[in-house]
C-alpha cells in the first residue's frame, strides 16, 4: 500500500469513526438515488451546520460525492472510496481468520 492510499484510507475510518456520520453515511448508502441534504437534515436530532460538517467530513475523506441541483445538494456514496474500505476489511479479516482456525 502506497503512503498516498494507506492516508487516504486513514481519513476514511476517521471519518466513519464517529457516530453519527456512520450514521449519516449509512443513510446515503441505503438509498439508490442521490439523498438530498434537506432530507438528510431532517432525519437527525442535530443542528443543520452540525449535518453540513459531517457531510463535508465524509466527502473530503472520499467517501460520499456532492452535486448541485439549484439551491439543494444531493449525496450520494464515492464507489471508489468503498472500494478502499472494503480492500482494507478483506485484507484484514482473512489473515485474522487464518490465524483463529489454527
Amino acid at each position: 500500500m502506497t503512503d498516498a492510499d494507506r492516508d487516504r484510507l486513514l481519513r476514511a475510518l476517521k471519518a466513519l469513526a464517529d457516530g453519527t456520520r456512520l450514521r449519516i453515511f449509512q443513510l446515503i448508502a441505503a438509498q439508490r438515488e442521490p439523498l438530498c441534504a434537506c432530507d438528510i437534515v431532517d432525519r437527525f436530532d442535530v443542528s443543520q451546520p452540525t449535518i453540513a460538517h459531517h457531510l463535508r467530513t465524509l466527502r473530503e475523506a472520499g467517501l460520499i460525492t456532492t452535486t448541485r441541483q439549484g439551491v439543494w445538494a444531493y449525496y450520494a456514496v464515492d464507489p471508489a472510496g468503498m472500494d478502499r474500505v472494503s480492500e482494507l476489511f478483506a485484507s484484514t479479516i482473512h489473515p485474522v481468520r487464518d490465524l483463529i482456525s489454527r
